[in-house]
């Protein structure tokens, strides 16, 4: 009962985030702030709550990792939920999930970005700091995607914060831990389940970072996020995540499939009472992909700046054109009621996926979609919502 009390008075405070310690009163951050609150809460409640929240199947697991990750809605928000030990013990990190009808319009971002749903191929990455809104943003070009073309789309993450219902797309989404042990593993699967775009959660690990690259190189059109403060940085962070010796392959195949590359960072408006996102996009022409090839990377930020012809944004340039912006799209909290409308399932909790493959559940039904009207775009809507599971519940409606 704490947790979904302080989540609620989170949510009602407008928090993107809550943390919560052992004796530490809480602090919720409002608008990129953080804040303390008075009261410290008690470390025998936060054990409580973890051991509800993660069950019994999962606790011999968070208890050899010392950490679980989640997704659920809690106390009324829907939330992607860190549970993790410390020095003073059990504690939490949540972040609520904005629930709300949206496209790449209605996120404020600049039309330019919808092109890259439109690829066929390459790699697209969106990279920025913690908490800068990368998960919304690459939903909303899935989305795109999803409302504009059928096609196989295949995501993977950890967890899933998003689910999407299919449109004229054809999508599963694969959350590790739950439907595959790891991302490497649902990388090399997906290269047999024939998809047209992949979705990586985030790219941490060189084996993840090498099977993102090949996946882009054979033709299939791939979403990725890391943390990086510029582009060049997040360049630069995929090729020295490698042995020196194999640095100059992965900078060749990294200039071969790159597409383009969105980073991304949040700016509270006063005016406006919300953060909007301020981007720095590099295009990956045939002059970036040979500073690649060479490690040249320091040459990148230069391209950028003299790289308007060619759709390209530093962060200063951007946020002029926020500055002269006029219609501005504002979260409407009736449009999130709608949102909401449909209840979210919340299954029992399932044991880790195993390393053998087995049977998945069957996939929801795709149901077709009319192709946007062009000058349509602010009707579009994003249908998403935050998942914290499935096959148990089809496993138990099948038994009966």
């Amino acid at each position: 009962m704490i947790l979904e009390n302080l989540i609620a008075i989170a949510k009602a405070q407008g928090a993107s985030d809550l943390h919560l310690e052992p004796g530490l009163p809480p602090a919720f951050r409002i608008n990129g702030v953080l804040k303390v609150q008075d009261d410290p809460v008690p470390a025998k409640d936060l054990m409580e709550a973890a051991h509800e929240l993660i069950g019994e199947a999962h606790w011999p697991a968070f208890l050899e990792r010392r950490s679980f990750d989640m997704s659920r809605p809690i106390g009324g928000a829907r939330c992607r939920i860190n549970v993790m030990n410390s020095t003073r013990g059990v504690g939490f990190a949540i972040r609520l999930l904005a629930s709300f009808a949206a496209t790449l319009e209605r996120l404020n971002l600049h039309p330019d970005l919808e092109k890259f749903a439109r690829l066929q191929h390459g790699l697209v990455l969106v990279c920025g700091p913690t908490g800068c809104g990368k998960s919304t943003t690459l939903a909303a070009f899935i989305q795109e995607i999803n409302l504009a073309e059928a096609r196989h789309i295949v995501t993977v993450e950890s967890p899933i914060e998003y689910t999407f219902r299919p449109r004229r797309s054809f999508i599963r989404q694969r959350e590790v831990g739950r439907d595959t042990p790891s991302f490497e593993q649902a990388l090399l699967d997906s290269l047999r389940e024939d998809p047209d775009v992949l979705m990586v959660g985030e790219m941490r690990e060189p084996a993840t970072m090498r099977l993102t690259l090949n996946s882009s190189e054979t033709g299939h059109l791939v979403f990725a996020t890391m943390h990086s403060s510029t582009a060049a940085e997040a360049l630069q962070r995929i090729v020295s995540a490698f042995a020196p010796e194999s640095q100059g392959s992965v900078r060749a195949a990294l200039a071969d499939c790159l597409q383009a590359v969105v980073c991304q960072r949040l700016r509270y408006r006063p005016d406006l009472k919300l953060r909007i996102p301020e981007c720095e996009i590099l295009v990956a022409t045939h002059a970036v992909k040979n500073f690649i090839r060479q490690g040249e990377f320091f040459k990148i930020f230069p391209m950028i700046e003299t790289g308007a012809d060619h759709g390209m944004w530093t962060f200063d340039r951007y946020q002029r054109w926020l500055d002269k912006r006029k219609d501005w799209s504002l979260v409407n909290t009736a449009e999130t009621a709608d949102a909401d409308a449909e209840p979210a399932m919340i299954p029992s909790p399932l044991p880790p996926a195993a390393p053998a493959q087995d049977e998945r559940p069957p996939e929801a039904p795709l149901t077709a979609s009319p192709r946007p009207v062009p000058g349509s775009r602010s009707k579009r809507t994003i249908e998403i919502e935050p998942v914290a599971g499935g096959l148990a519940e089809v496993v138990k409606k099948l038994a009966k």
